[in-house]
């Protein structure tokens, strides 16, 4: 069985996530939890509520940018980010259940992400590996 995980790999002024997971959706969330656990020591984390929602995009690539963009977009509006994800594929996207702590009960330990580079993104697969790469400003 293949393992799923991350890393961030070291980037001029920017952040940079890699991940990789059996699956699309498990790869993504890999992502996510890459992206929150550069800036925040999520070890204590306490689930506040849960987030739902669609997100739809024309290709993989984009789906991983429009789930990076919710959780920049949450963070900023609404000072939540997730400690867990779920996604299920539908036509053309996904459904995701974020589950949510409150940023301000969090120790920031990193610099904030503020939006998703598109400069070398990727997010491809196989028969049984998904990789990603992303690069986020910060």
């Amino acid at each position: 069985m293949i393992s799923s995980g991350h890393r961030s790999v070291p980037h001029t002024a920017d952040l940079r996530i890699e991940a990789w997971a059996p699956t699309r959706e498990e790869c993504i969330a890999q992502a996510v939890f890459g992206t929150v656990e550069s800036f925040l020591d999520t070890s204590t984390a306490a689930r506040h509520r849960t987030r739902r929602g669609r997100l739809i995009a024309a290709s993989d690539a984009d789906l991983l940018v429009a789930v990076l963009e919710e959780v920049i977009y949450l963070l900023d509006t609404e000072g939540y980010v997730p400690v867990d994800v779920h996604m299920e594929p539908v036509e053309g996207g996904v459904d995701v259940v974020f589950a949510m702590a409150e940023v301000n009960r969090l120790t920031q330990i990193g610099a904030v992400p503020k939006a998703v580079s598109l400069h070398e993104l990727s997010l491809v697969g196989d028969k049984d590996r998904w990789r990603c790469s992303v690069t986020l400003d910060v």
